[in-house]
C-alpha cells in the first residue's frame, strides 16, 4: 500500500480548493477517508474498518485477487486500441451472449453506463426514426446531457422537461397509485404507459423507447410488480417503439435467481436493447449495449463508424471476463438469494417491532428498507433515515446510504460477498438505533417532504 501522503483534513482542504464542489462526497460532515479495501470491508487511515453495504460497483468485491490479476496480468502483456484484432473482445462478448436471450447477440464496449445509455438512446433512433422516449418518474439514466433529458430525477432540478419526454408513473406498489391491495398492479400500471403512448400518439408525436431500469433504483429500491414489462413492450412495439431495459445497477446476478434482472419478467420477455456497466469491470470502467441484429445493422446502415478509443479494449475485456468467472465460481448468485432472504426477513421482523419501519422490498443483494413517520398515511421519514445512516457509520462503521423521491429509503446493494453475519449485524445495529430513538423519544421533527 502506497503511504500516506496528506492528513485527513489536508486531503479534505485540497479536495474543497481542486475539485468541483458539486461533486459530492459520502458523509460530507465528517467524510470517511478510505486508503485501502478488501471484499466487502473498508478501511480508513487509522486502520478502522467499515462494512461496506454501499458499492454496487465492487461486485465481487473490493480489490478481489483474481481480478487484480487478470488486470495486471493483461496489461503487461498489451493495451491497445480495439480497431486492432484481439480474442479479448470477442471472447467477452461470447461469454455475455450466453447469460442473455438469443437474440441479444450484438454488441458495443464503451467505458462507462452514462455512454451505454447514451449510445441506447442513438440506436433506438437510428432504428425507428423517431424521437420521442417514456421513461419512469424519478428515474435516473445517466450525467450525459442526453440522459439528464430523460432522467426525471435530475431534469426537474435544471432546465424541465423537453416536449419528446414522456413521463410514466413509478410502478411502486408501496406508495403509488395502485398499490400491493390492487388484483393486477403489473397489467394496471403498463395500461398508465398506454394511455401515454395514445396521448403522444394524438400530438403527432411518435415513440422511440420506453427507456426504464429493470429494478428501478434512485426511484426507492423497486421491484417492478409481475407482467408489467412484458405488456410494456407490446404497447411500446405496436407504436413502433423500442424497449430498452437499463441493468447498470442491477445486472450481473443481483437479483440472485437470475442473472439479469429484466428475466424477473419471465421467461417470454426481452428486451429490444440492454445497457450494463458499474458491476462490469468490479470499479474498472466498463459497460456495453447489447441489442438484435436488425437493430445494429439499421445503426451500421446509416453510414457513420461508432468509434470508441478505450470501449472493449484488451485489459477492460480480461477483467470482465475475470468477473464472470468469479461470480460462477464462488456462486455469488447464490449468496445474493441465501443472503438477501435472510437479510429482507431479519429487516421484515424488524418492521414488526418499529413502527417507522414503512416497508421492506427486494430481491437479493437488492434490498431497500423505507421509514415512514406515520404508516396510514405514508409520510417519508427523511430525517430519520439520514439519522440512521449518520449513526450507523458513526457508532458501527457500516456504511449505508439513502435513496428515493424522498431520500427517505435506506439502501443495501453491498458487494455480493456479504455475507449472513454482515446482514445480521446490520440489522441489529438498526434494531438499536431504533430502539435508542423510541427509549428517547428522538423524534425528529419537520420532516423533508
Amino acid at each position: 500500500m502506497a503511504e500516506e501522503r496528506f492528513s485527513k483534513q489536508e486531503t479534505l482542504e485540497m479536495r474543497q480548493r481542486l475539485i468541483g464542489q458539486s461533486c459530492r462526497l459520502f458523509y460530507s460532515e465528517d467524510p470517511v477517508k478510505i486508503v485501502k479495501a478488501r471484499g466487502q470491508y473498508l478501511f480508513d487511515e487509522n486502520g478502522k474498518r467499515y462494512l461496506d453495504c454501499i458499492s454496487n460497483v465492487q461486485h465481487v468485491g473490493h480489490c478481489h485477487p483474481a481480478i487484480t490479476k487478470a488486470a495486471t496480468a493483461q496489461m503487461d502483456l498489451l493495451n491497445a486500441n480495439s480497431r486492432f484484432l484481439h480474442d479479448n473482445i470477442v471472447l467477452y462478448a461470447d461469454r455475455l451472449a450466453a447469460t442473455l436471450p438469443k437474440k441479444l447477440s450484438v454488441f458495443y464496449f464503451v467505458n462507462s453506463g452514462s455512454e451505454a445509455n447514451d449510445l441506447a438512446l442513438r440506436l433506438a433512433e437510428q432504428y425507428t426514426q423517431h424521437e420521442d422516449v417514456i421513461v419512469l418518474d424519478h428515474a435516473y439514466h445517466g450525467h450525459l446531457k442526453s440522459l439528464i433529458d430523460i432522467s426525471p430525477y435530475k431534469f426537474r432540478k435544471l432546465a424541465g422537461q423537453k416536449e419528446w419526454v414522456h413521463v410514466a408513473p413509478l410502478p411502486d406498489t408501496y406508495r403509488g397509485i395502485y398499490r400491493e391491495d390492487h388484483p393486477n398492479p403489473g397489467q394496471a400500471y403498463a395500461d398508465t404507459v398506454k394511455d401515454l403512448i395514445e396521448e403522444i400518439i394524438r400530438k403527432g408525436r411518435k415513440i422511440a423507447a420506453f427507456f426504464a431500469e429493470s429494478l428501478p433504483s434512485v426511484g426507492g429500491q423497486i421491484i417492478l410488480p409481475q407482467g408489467y414489462s412484458s405488456k410494456v413492450a407490446e404497447y411500446v412495439r405496436s407504436a413502433g417503439g423500442l424497449f430498452v431495459a437499463d441493468e447498470i445497477q442491477t445486472g450481473f446476478g443481483r437479483a440472485g435467481t437470475h442473472f439479469w434482472a429484466f428475466q424477473l419478467q419471465g421467461e417470454d420477455f426481452c428486451p429490444d436493447i440492454v445497457t450494463m456497466g458499474k458491476p462490469m469491470g468490479n470499479g474498472h470502467p466498463l459497460a456495453c449495449v447489447a441489442t438484435t441484429v436488425e437493430i445494429a445493422g439499421a445503426f451500421t446502415a446509416n453510414g457513420v463508424e461508432y468509434f470508441n478509443t478505450f470501449g472493449g479494449n484488451p485489459v477492460s475485456c480480461a477483467i470482465g471476463l475475470a468477473v464472470l468467472d468469479v461470480i460462477e465460481k464462488e456462486d455469488l448468485r447464490g449468496n445474493a438469494i441465501r443472503v438477501g432472504t435472510h437479510l429482507i426477513d431479519l429487516l421484515k421482523k424488524l418492521q414488526e417491532k418499529h413502527e417507522i419501519i414503512g416497508d421492506v422490498r427486494g430481491i437479493g443483494l437488492f434490498v431497500g428498507l423505507e421509514l415512514v413517520t406515520d404508516r396510514q398515511n405514508k409520510t417519508p421519514g427523511t430525517k430519520t433515515a439520514a439519522w440512521v445512516a449518520k449513526r450507523l457509520k458513526e457508532e458501527d462503521q457500516i456504511c449505508v446510504s439513502t435513496d428515493g423521491p424522498w431520500e427517505s429509503v435506506l439502501k443495501f446493494k453491498p458487494p455480493m460477498c456479504f455475507s449472513m453475519e454482515d446482514a445480521e449485524l446490520v440489522v441489529r445495529c438498526i434494531d438499536r438505533i431504533l430502539t435508542d430513538m423510541k427509549a428517547n423519544d428522538l423524534t425528529l421533527q419537520n420532516e423533508d417532504i
